[in-house]
C-alpha cells in the first residue's frame, strides 16, 4: 500500500515532536510534510506558523490527490496562528471538507470519533453551546445517521448500531425538562424509515456507558463536548479524530498543540502511535 501522509502541524505546538518520536517506533511507510524552522520559537501564536501548517496540508493533500499517498494523519494545528495566516476556518475539519467540496455539515460530512470502547460522532462542532442547541433538527439528525452508517461500514464492514443522546437531563423527561426530545425523536423516526439501526433520544448521562460497554457502535452527540467528554475521559491515549465523507481517509490524534510543554522533549507520543497505526490498519 502507498505511505501515509503526515503533516507536522503548528511548529510552534508539540507536533514535529510527536510525529519524530511516534515514527520512530513504527514499521510504517510515511511522507511527513511540513518544515520547523531552526529558531522557531515555541508556544508561540504567529502567522508564520500558522501558514507553515497550512502549506503542510495542502502539500499532504495533493500528495493524495496525485496517488502518491493512502491516507492522511494530521498533527495538532492552532486555530489563531492559521487565522492569523488568513485561513477562515475554525479546524481541519471545515479546511478539509471545502477542499474536498464538500458543503453542508452532518449531510456531507461530520466529525467522528473512535476508540477500543467508544464511538462518537458530533450533530454540531465548533459553535456555541446555544446556537448548537438551537441547531438540533430532524433532517440533519436523519442525514448524519446515514451518512455514519455508510463510512462506518466502510470501515468496519457491517452497518452500526446507533444511539441518539438527548440534550437534557433523563432525554427531557417526556417534555418536563425541555422538548429538544421532539425534535431529536422526530430525527430517530426519518433514519429508521430509511431501514437504519438508530435508536434513541437516549438519556445522556447513561447513553454512552451504555455504548462503552458493548449495547451500541456509535453515539450521536448532540453538541461537542457531549462527544469529547467521554471519549478523552474513557480512551485518551487511544483515540483518533476521523472526518466522515471525505474521499480519503483522514485521522488525527485527539488533543491540541500543548503549548505549554512545546520544545521541552517530554510531549506523550503515545496519542500519535495510536492515529498513524490506525490510519494504517484501515486504510489497507
Amino acid at each position: 500500500m502507498k505511505p501515509l501522509a503526515i503533516t507536522l502541524g503548528d511548529p510552534a505546538g508539540i507536533g514535529p515532536e510527536i510525529v519524530e518520536k511516534a515514527l520512530a517506533e513504527l514499521d510504517v511507510p510515511a511522507r511527513v510534510f511540513g518544515a520547523v524552522p531552526a529558531s522557531v520559537r515555541h508556544g508561540e501564536i504567529a502567522a508564520e506558523y500558522g501558514r507553515a501548517a497550512l502549506d503542510a496540508i495542502d502539500a499532504a493533500i495533493t500528495s493524495i490527490e496525485r496517488g502518491e499517498c493512502s491516507a492522511l494523519v494530521t498533527a495538532p494545528i492552532h486555530k489563531q496562528s492559521i487565522a492569523l495566516a488568513g485561513s477562515s476556518f475554525p479546524g481541519h475539519t471545515e479546511l478539509l471538507a471545502e477542499r474536498a467540496g464538500l458543503r453542508r455539515y452532518a449531510h456531507d460530512y461530520a466529525m467522528y470519533f473512535d476508540s477500543p470502547r467508544l464511538r462518537t460522532v458530533l450533530l454540531t462542532v465548533h459553535v456555541p453551546l446555544r446556537a448548537a442547541l438551537d441547531a438540533v433538527n430532524a433532517k440533519d439528525i436523519a442525514a448524519l445517521a446515514r451518512l455514519t452508517s455508510r463510512e462506518y461500514a466502510k470501515l468496519y464492514g457491517n452497518a452500526p448500531r446507533i444511539a441518539v443522546a438527548g440534550v437534557n437531563p433523563h432525554a427531557g423527561e417526556g417534555g418536563r425538562f425541555g422538548d429538544e426530545e421532539t425534535e431529536i425523536a422526530r430525527g430517530v423516526e426519518l433514519a429508521q424509515r430509511d431501514g437504519l439501526v438508530v435508536t434513541g433520544p437516549h438519556p445522556p448521562d447513561t447513553v454512552f456507558l451504555a455504548a462503552s460497554g458493548g449495547k451500541y457502535d456509535v453515539v450521536m452527540a448532540m453538541y461537542h463536548d457531549q462527544g469529547l467528554i467521554p471519549v478523552k475521559t474513557l480512551a485518551f491515549h487511544e483515540s483518533v479524530n476521523v472526518t466522515l465523507g471525505l474521499p480519503y481517509l483522514r485521522v488525527s490524534v485527539d488533543h491540541g498543540t500543548a503549548f505549554d510543554i512545546a520544545g521541552k522533549g517530554i510531549a506523550d507520543a503515545g496519542p500519535m502511535k495510536y492515529a498513524i497505526q490506525w490510519a494504517w490498519e484501515h486504510a489497507r
